[in-house]
C-alpha cells in the first residue's frame, strides 16, 4: 500500500502565503467564496436551508450562518440583508432560535406593504444566500435568573422571547417560575400556539396565558394585573406594539423592553454627500456606495456584492473613500472604485454612466 508523505512542518503556511502572493490584492479566501460564500471569515453570510409557515401571516426563516457567525444570546436579534428586484433591502429580525443553536431562526410577520417581510413570507427560496449582521441587543436573560419572571408580548414580539424559552427548555435546570402573556388578534393569529401549549405541559414551572384582542380587547397594565397577582414579585419582560410598551413603563417600575426599532449599522466611515452622475445622493456612515445608490433609486451596476468580481467598479472623479473591509481611505481622480466594498469618506464624486 502506498502512503503519501507527511506534510514538512509549515507547508499549510507557506503554501497559503504563496497562493497570497498569486493572488494579490485579493485573498485566497476571496476566491473560495466564490464556491461558498459561508466559507468567508471576514463577510458574514447565511443560507436559507428551510422555511416553516407559523400563521397565515408568519413564517420561520432557518439559516445556516457563515464561519464568521459568532453566535447569540437569546432575546438578540440580527440584521439580514437580502436582494428584492436587484437591489439590496437590510432589516433587523429578532432571531427565535435557542441559543447555541447550530441554524439561525428569525420568525417574520408580513407587513403590508413591506419589501423585505413581504420576500421573507412569500416567495423566498430554499438556498439564497443573504447577508447576516453579528447578533445584538440587550434584551436577554440576567445571569443568575430571577425567581420569578413575566413575560408580556403581542404579536410577532413573542419571537425574542420564544428564543428565551427555548433557551430555558433545553437547559439543564429546571425552568424558573414563569408566566406568558401572550396576545394576538385571533387564534389563528398566534405564532408558536401549538409550541407554547407544548412547553407548558412539559415545565411545571411555566403557565402560558394566550388572549385574544379580537375577542378581549388589547392587553393593558390593569389586566394583566388580574391576570397575574403576583406581578409585583416578578421580573417583567415585555415586547410588542409601542403603545403596549408605553403602557406598561408608565404604570411599573422596571420593566425590561424591546422595540422593533430599527438599529443603526455599524459606522466605518464618516459617509457624505456623493454626486453620482447627474444627481447626488447621500451616503450614510457604514453603508455601501452601492447600497446607497440602490437607495435613491439609481441604477447601478453590480455582481458578487462582495469585493471579488469587480463588477460594480465605477471612476472616481474626486473626493477619497472608505473600504469597508479594512477601514483604510483611498481614492485619487481616475481610480476604479468598488461600490459594494467601499463607502464614501466625505463629499466625492464618481461617474456613472
Amino acid at each position: 500500500m502506498f502512503r503519501s508523505a507527511a506534510p514538512a512542518p509549515g507547508r499549510p503556511g507557506r503554501l497559503l502565503v504563496a497562493a497570497s502572493a498569486l493572488t494579490t490584492p485579493l485573498l485566497p479566501e476571496d476566491f473560495l467564496t466564490l464556491f461558498d460564500p459561508l466559507w468567508s471569515t471576514t463577510s458574514l453570510r447565511g443560507r436559507v436551508v428551510a422555511r416553516r409557515r407559523e400563521t397565515g401571516r408568519a413564517v420561520s426563516v432557518t439559516i445556516e450562518p457563515g464561519r464568521a457567525w459568532a453566535g447569540h444570546r437569546a432575546g438578540q436579534y440580527v440584521g439580514v440583508g437580502i436582494d428584492v428586484d436587484g437591489v439590496r433591502h437590510r432589516r433587523s429580525y429578532s432571531l427565535s432560535s435557542p441559543e447555541g443553536a447550530r441554524y439561525l431562526t428569525v420568525t417574520v410577520q408580513e407587513v403590508p406593504g413591506g419589501v423585505v417581510s413581504t420576500k421573507l413570507v412569500r416567495d423566498l427560496p430554499i438556498g439564497t444566500v443573504v447577508d447576516l449582521e453579528q447578533a445584538d441587543g440587550g434584551f436577554t436573560l440576567p445571569d443568575p435568573l430571577p425567581a420569578g419572571l413575566l413575560f408580556v408580548t403581542a404579536g410577532s414580539g413573542i419571537t425574542p422571547v420564544m428564543s428565551m424559552l427555548r433557551t430555558l427548555d433545553a437547559g439543564a435546570a429546571p425552568m424558573p417560575d414563569t408566566v406568558l402573556v401572550h396576545s394576538a388578534r385571533t387564534p389563528e393569529d398566534t405564532i408558536f400556539a401549538a409550541e407554547l401549549a407544548g412547553l407548558a405541559a412539559r415545565h411545571p414551572g411555566l403557565r402560558v396565558v394566550q388572549r385574544h384582542s379580537g375577542v378581549t380587547g388589547r392587553l393593558d397594565p390593569a389586566s394583566l394585573d388580574a391576570a397575574v397577582p403576583d406581578r409585583a414579585d416578578r421580573t417583567v419582560y415585555a415586547c410588542g406594539p409601542d403603545g403596549l410598551l408605553d403602557a406598561l413603563t408608565d404604570a411599573w417600575d422596571d420593566v425590561v423592553v424591546e422595540r422593533f426599532t430599527p438599529p443603526a449599522r455599524a459606522s466605518e466611515g464618516t459617509g457624505g454627500t456623493v454626486e453620482l452622475g447627474t444627481g447626488t445622493v447621500e451616503v450614510q456612515p457604514g453603508q455601501s456606495l452601492l447600497e446607497a445608490g440602490e437607495s435613491a433609486g439609481r441604477i447601478m451596476p453590480s455582481g458578487c456584492r462582495m469585493g471579488i468580481c469587480f463588477g460594480c467598479v465605477l471612476p472616481l472623479r474626486e473626493g477619497r473613500v472608505r473600504d469597508l473591509r479594512t477601514g483604510q481611505t483611498h481614492g485619487e481622480p481616475g481610480d476604479l472604485v468598488q461600490t459594494c466594498v467601499n463607502s464614501a469618506c466625505g463629499p466625492a464624486s464618481i461617474d456613472l454612466p
